[in-house]
């Protein structure tokens, strides 16, 4: 199954009124990139991996045709080139967008970019709850509910104290340990 890095543009921050701009990045193996890598390059706007890319590919060429290496040669570089592009593809574009101030949120593992969104998001939305109004969110830095309100589950009054007053395992204020 394909694997996912889900990041977020951190000017925005990552609430629910920025969920249009995350970006879903599939690792593994890219057959367009492999087979069009300018154009790849491009339609992503990796700026700096594209003039990375035409100084390496200028500088083999030349270097290769200065040794005097056959085409058949210059033709399998050039090939072994484009397979490396096309499995470092998403690592340049997860390099892109830390560059830009990206943040990764979270990765995650489906079939498609379509069950990795809804995945993503079930989650995503389990942990924001607590940063809107819901009422079902646990608050665990505020105070405990209070028992007097009628109608509440906890509402019954707690079960007495002992004799003593102290629960636990010394039973005497003071007493020895």
């Amino acid at each position: 199954m394909p694997v996912y890095t889900v990041h977020a543009p951190v000017a925005n921050g990552a609430d629910l009124a920025a969920t249009d701009k995350f970006v879903f990045v599939r690792d593994g193996f890219h057959f367009w990139a492999a087979v069009a890598s300018v154009i790849w390059l491009l339609w992503h706007r990796l700026w700096l991996a594209l003039i990375g890319w035409i100084v390496v590919m200028i500088a083999i060429q030349f270097g290769m045709s200065v040794l005097g290496a056959s085409r058949g040669t210059i033709f399998t570089v050039d090939a072994l080139i484009a397979i490396l592009m096309g499995f470092e593809a998403a690592s340049l574009r997860r390099w892109t967008l830390s560059r830009r101030k990206w943040r990764q949120l979270d990765v995650v593992v489906a079939d498609d970019e379509e069950s990795a969104e809804r995945r993503f998001f079930e989650r995503w939305t389990g942990r924001q709850r607590g940063l809107t109004n819901d009422q079902y969110a646990t608050d665990r830095g505020g105070p405990p509910p209070t028992r007097n309100i009628p109608g509440q589950p906890f509402s019954k009054p707690p079960p007495p104290l002992p004799q003593g007053g102290i629960i636990g395992l010394f039973p005497e204020p003071g007493g020895p340990r």
